[in-house]
């Protein structure tokens, strides 16, 4: 059974950081491209980053330059470091593995 649990989310204020964490079980992150996105009511689900099996890195265009997506292998959890965070960057963010299983989302908020 394949379970991806988010954690790292909070409130932060405009031009600060936060580092977003996801750890799997029943599935290695090496070996799967993986991947956050992020909602926010009302709103389709929206890329914001991904890590491919061979670690190409895609971005969403809002948040080139500023969010890095890695993975350690070891501990078989990808980041997401979101760095000039702005109040648009609002959402839940999710952690998905092959767009196939989703965790339950973590909630960030910035405030202005």
């Amino acid at each position: 059974q394949v379970q991806l649990v988010e954690s790292g989310g909070g409130l932060v204020q405009a031009g600060g950081s936060l580092r977003l964490s996801c750890v799997a079980s029943g599935i290695f992150v090496s070996f799967n491209d993986m991947g956050w996105y992020r909602q926010t009511p009302g709103k389709e689900r929206e890329l914001v980053a991904t890590i491919a099996r061979g670690d190409r890195v895609n971005y969403g265009d809002s948040v080139k330059g500023r969010f890095t997506i890695s993975r350690d292998n070891a501990r078989n959890t990808v980041y997401l470091q979101m760095n000039s965070l702005n109040p648009e960057d609002t959402a839940v963010y999710y952690c998905t593995a092959k767009q196939r299983y989703w965790g339950q989302g973590t909630q960030v908020t910035v405030s202005s």
